[in-house]
C-alpha cells in the first residue's frame, strides 16, 4: 500500500526535463544561468499571478542555454517545438494550460492567441525575463484577460513621465516661493 502511495509523486517528479518538473507546482521556470536579477524574476512572478488573477493561467520556461534543456538540449534555438515537448510534458497529469517558451531567438507558444511578438532584445536571461513579462502581459489582453503591466523594476506602469513632472511642478513652486520672499525683504 505504502508503494501505490508513493507511486504518483515519484511519477510527477520524473520528467527528466527541468522545466517541466519545475512547472508542475510554479507558473515560471528560470534559466540556471546567468542568474536573473531578483527584480525581474519579482516581476514575472507578479505579472503570472496578475494573470491568473483574471482567469489566464499561463506557464513560462525562459530558456537562455541548452543546459536548461536537461535531455533535449537539441531543442535549443527552437522555442516552438521545445513548447510543443514541454507541453506534452506536463499534460502528463492532465490537461496544460497555456504555455510561454521564451528563448533569445524568439517565442514557443501552447493554448495561446495568435500574435506577433518582437523577438527578446538580447540572449541574457534578464533580456528574456523582459520579454516575457512583455509578453504575458499581451498575451493575457489578447486572450481577452487584460493586466497591469509591471515594469522591469517590479513596479507598475511603464513611465516615470507623471513623476518627473510632478517633481519639476514642486520645486518651480518651491522657487516661485523663495522668489517672492526674497523681494519681501529687499522691499522692507
Amino acid at each position: 500500500m505504502l508503494v501505490l502511495a508513493t507511486a504518483p509523486a515519484e511519477n510527477a517528479a520524473a520528467h527528466g526535463d527541468p522545466a517541466a518538473n519545475v512547472l508542475d507546482g510554479a507558473s515560471v521556470f528560470y534559466p540556471y544561468g546567468p542568474p536573473v536579477s531578483t527584480a525581474l524574476a519579482k516581476a514575472l512572478n507578479q505579472e503570472t499571478a496578475r494573470a491568473a488573477r483574471a482567469n489566464f493561467t499561463i506557464k513560462v520556461a525562459v530558456i537562455a542555454a541548452p543546459t536548461d534543456l536537461g535531455p533535449v538540449p537539441s531543442l535549443f534555438g527552437r522555442p516552438q517545438r521545445y513548447a510543443a515537448f514541454l507541453e506534452q510534458e506536463l499534460t502528463e497529469a492532465g490537461p496544460a494550460p497555456p504555455l510561454l517558451v521564451v528563448m533569445a531567438n524568439g517565442y514557443g507558444m501552447k493554448g495561446l492567441p495568435p500574435i506577433s511578438l518582437s523577438k527578446p532584445a538580447g540572449t541574457h536571461s534578464d533580456d528574456l525575463v523582459r520579454a516575457a513579462i512583455d509578453a504575458v502581459q499581451r498575451l493575457a489582453a489578447a486572450a481577452g484577460h487584460p493586466i497591469a503591466h509591471v515594469s522591469g523594476s517590479g513596479r507598475r506602469g511603464s513611465s516615470a513621465l507623471p513623476v518627473i513632472g510632478l517633481v519639476l511642478a514642486a520645486v518651480a513652486a518651491a522657487g516661485a516661493v523663495l522668489a517672492v520672499r526674497s523681494r519681501r525683504r529687499v522691499s522692507r
